[in-house]
């Protein structure tokens, strides 16, 4: 071969090339075109699915709002209710026979047992305590008191009642707790 076969040769390679070079080129960019969609479509679905995530969460903390809203109020209604039982406690026996006495004592019981009964349509229930293993998620130990009476950790005295609301803790019960005599 020679110089001018070689060259009309290469020149011939060359056209082929450039006439394929466009169908190469438009399918390099449907490829680059679908890949671009996938990721699109990624994109969309991971929006799509935060979307819904944020809405769930919402949905809880607005449903969580409304079953505890009351806790603020609660609490205030529990000191309330500690007031009523201090004054039955200061009542004398010896007053009771009086009738004035005992109507205004039936008075109050009659006022404690509606709070207990609203407490209780509204989820408020009391802590037990006393008899009970210490718990530190219901109950506050004020003291230690010396006894052989009660195992050792056992609450053995409540000076003011605790409370929940359904399954939250609105105040611990202040308790005295045995320890070994």
């Amino acid at each position: 071969m020679d110089k001018n076969e070689l060259h009309d040769e290469a020149e011939s390679i060359r056209a082929e090339t450039a006439a394929d070079a466009p169908e190469l080129a438009e399918h390099d960019r449907v490829a680059e075109l679908e890949k671009l969609l996938e990721e699109a479509n990624a994109k969309a679905l991971y929006a799509a699915a935060e979307t819904q995530n944020v809405r769930r969460r919402l949905e809880s903390e607005k449903q969580q709002a409304s079953a505890y809203a009351a806790t603020g109020f609660a609490r205030d209604m529990l000191a309330v209710r500690d007031h009523l039982e201090r004054a039955l406690s200061h009542v004398p026996e010896a007053a009771l026979p009086d009738e004035k006495v005992k109507s205004f004592v039936d008075g109050i019981e009659a006022t404690l047992r509606e709070l207990d009964a609203v407490f209780a349509r509204q989820g408020i229930v009391r802590v037990e305590a006393l008899g009970q293993p210490l718990d530190p998620h219901k109950h506050q130990a004020m003291i230690e008191i010396a006894t052989d009476k009660a195992e050792p950790g056992t609450i053995v005295e409540e000076m003011q009642s605790g409370y929940m609301l359904k399954d939250r803790l609105l105040r611990p019960a202040l308790v005295a707790v045995a320890k070994a005599g």
